[in-house]
């Protein structure tokens, strides 16, 4: 046995006498590990063994293995990661800056489903047989998605989205070159004024990230109710409830859907609502919810802002025979005020392309779109169009020509 093995064998040895849970008291580990990591050293020395490695990387090896997520831990420390994913023990990508390469990690199938048990220990969701798939929330707030095998063809598919970047206000985003300045100022008049805003886009074109800053633009006096699948918006709102979905038990029973997240929501005196991301019936009562005057914002998979629309018009058809087109069209075109949509360049980089906006008229049963900024290929500008409720703007001491200007 060599070093690195008997400091892990003593630590959780002491971590099962101590009762220590290692997630949620890593100091306690640490200390372990200082104490058998001087144990083994010294042992190590005086029968003139050779340690393999310097008693510093004993230690984080240890740490990482007992407390941590393993040969994985290097890529959660790493703040340059976003996303890491395994295909099958011997293929680990991770993901920086946009751009995906494969890693030198190297595990075993036994290490891999360890590594997962780990990390769905304190999420409370299962994965088993009789639900191959979990969608679950790390302890450092990443997002862990899985599937087994005989979903997957052989081996299991693990996913960690991470969010290293975290904007506290739309206006930490232009730093970024998502926006320009005045995209900005105006996106904030917006939030402030109460307009109902979807933010689409591709996977990992960063629409969460989007909406944790825009949220950053509500009042303080405001009272803010999320719905999400996973626990993906973290915000320094004072007043703000976060909910997340819950899948069924083993019994079949228990189960509450995105629907019931947001029905719920609405008893609880919000005066935002936000839904974490719109993939069927649930756009329906958001409509609703939109349509009596609660400001909200939500989230879409989209290729484009008139994509995001025509897809609003048609998730909620989902919720039934008896909800027709000839409703949600115009309810659409009344209740939605902006469409920002999200993209990422070949360089990694994530821009805004286009902010429009619905002035709620339909014809021929389709909705108008207004640009307010547009994307040609030249960065972000100012379009044509002139945002719907400028009255809003007014009473919140806006004025949408000084925002905005003139246009193109």
């Amino acid at each position: 046995m060599d070093a690195l093995l008997a400091v892990e064998d003593r630590v959780r040895d002491g971590v099962r006498t101590h009762g220590i849970d290692p997630q949620l008291e890593p100091d306690a580990v640490r200390a372990l590990v200082d104490d058998a990591v001087a144990d083994v050293v010294a042992e190590w020395v005086s029968r003139d063994l050779d340690l393999l490695l310097e008693p510093v990387e004993i230690a984080r090896h240890a740490f990482d293995a007992v407390a941590g997520f393993g040969p994985l831990q290097p890529f959660f420390d790493d703040p340059l990661v976003e996303e890491l994913w395994i295909n099958d023990p011997g293929r680990v990508f991770v993901a920086r800056n946009g751009r995906s390469e494969l890693t030198t990690v190297v595990l075993t199938a036994d290490q891999v489903r360890d590594l997962v048990e780990r990390m769905l220990r304190q999420s409370g969701r299962r994965l088993d047989l009789s639900s191959p798939f979990v969608d679950a929330m790390l302890p450092d707030g990443s997002r862990l998605h899985v599937a087994i095998p005989d979903i997957t063809r052989r081996h299991w598919a693990v996913n960690v989205r991470r969010f290293v970047v975290r904007p506290r206000h739309v206006s930490d985003l232009v730093a970024t070159g998502s926006l320009t300045t005045q995209a900005s100022a105006f996106l904030d008049a917006a939030v402030v004024s109460g307009l109902n805003i979807v933010v689409a886009g591709g996977t990992q074109s960063g629409k969460t990230t989007f909406v944790n800053a825009l949220l950053g633009c509500v009042p303080a006096h405001e009272r803010i109710v999320s719905c999400e699948e996973v626990f993906e918006l973290r915000l320094e709102h004072p007043d703000w409830v976060g909910m997340q979905t819950r899948d069924a038990s083993l019994e079949g029973t228990g189960e509450v859907p995105l629907r019931r997240l947001v029905r719920e929501a609405l008893r609880m005196r919000p005066t935002r609502l936000i839904v974490g991301e719109v993939r069927q019936a649930e756009s329906l009562d958001l409509l609703v919810a939109m349509n009596s005057g609660m400001p909200s914002m939500a989230t879409l998979h989209a290729n484009s802002a008139r994509e995001a629309v025509t897809k609003l018009c048609t998730l909620p058809l989902l919720a039934g025979q008896n909800i027709a087109s000839d409703f949600v069209v115009p309810t659409v075109a009344g209740c939605v005020d902006l469409v920002v949509h999200l993209a990422t360049e070949r360089s990694g980089a994530r821009r805004v392309r286009e902010i429009a906006a619905l002035p709620g008229r339909v014809e021929a049963g389709v909705i108008e779109m207004a640009d307010i900024f547009v994307d040609h290929g030249s960065g972000l500008q100012r379009g044509r169009g002139l945002p719907p409720h400028e009255q809003r703007f007014c009473a919140h001491g806006y004025d949408l020509a000084e925002l905005l200007g003139r246009g193109e």
